[in-house]
């Protein structure tokens, strides 16, 4: 078993979420977070506000699959969120603890 942790942008969850839909997956969550990488210190808009971009609003979509799935997955998510431009965010994958 494996955690994946993907750290996206928040108005592509829904189209990350639609991708996965179809995956084998044992479990989702979703959780909105805040945080900053390499684009830090500049000024953006986002959703018609300017934001200190020290801390941007993302969305963290965490799914738990069975190890044969997680090339699928993680690919899924890169094909589906991936923009190509800085700050489309951070995969992990992680090993999951079962009792």
């Amino acid at each position: 078993m494996k955690q994946i942790l993907a750290v996206v942008k928040p108005y592509m969850v829904e189209r990350v979420l639609e991708g996965l839909k179809t995956l084998p997956l044992e479990a989702c969550n979703v959780r909105e977070v805040k945080g900053y990488g390499r684009q830090k210190n500049y000024l953006d808009a986002y959703r018609g506000s300017e934001y200190s971009t020290a801390y941007l609003p993302k969305v963290e979509i965490t799914v738990w699959v069975d190890q044969r799935h997680v090339d699928e997955v993680v690919r899924t998510i890169i094909e589906v969120a991936r923009t190509g431009r800085m700050g489309d965010g951070k995969i992990f994958v992680l090993p999951a603890i079962t009792p």
